[in-house]
């Protein structure tokens, strides 16, 4: 299980991701574009994902995924549930999610320096 700490803990070795406060929510973003966020009692998170394989996802594994709720689904986000996650599928959620919103510099760059 894992929890803000965690994704504190990732996010902070992002190059320009941070993190905000929306409507009592916590948010990551790069610029204005937001990859990650927390419910308000932190035990889902949304983040980027590629539309067209997040149906298998959840379909996969639904006790840990589920689909954003109607008003996100437009958007490339799917969500999961942070009690089912470990610290490994964390990062890699996350980093993923960060990849889709950074220019291919910036994460090429720190994939050199943070391999997996």
């Amino acid at each position: 299980m894992v929890d803000v700490d965690d994704i504190r803990t990732i996010t902070s070795t992002l190059p320009r991701a941070y993190e905000v406060v929306v409507r009592d929510r916590l948010k990551w973003r790069v610029g204005r574009i937001v990859f990650l966020s927390l419910s308000r009692d932190e035990t889902v998170m949304g983040f980027g994902y590629p539309k067209e394989a997040r149906a298998a996802l959840v379909e996969n594994e639904p006790d840990k995924f589920l689909l954003p709720p109607p008003s996100d689904m437009r958007y490339q986000w799917v969500c999961a549930r942070l009690a089912a996650l470990d610290v490994d599928e964390l990062n890699e959620l996350v980093i993923n999610s960060w990849i889709m919103t950074v220019p291919k510099k910036v994460w090429t760059e720190y994939l050199e320096q943070h391999p997996r």
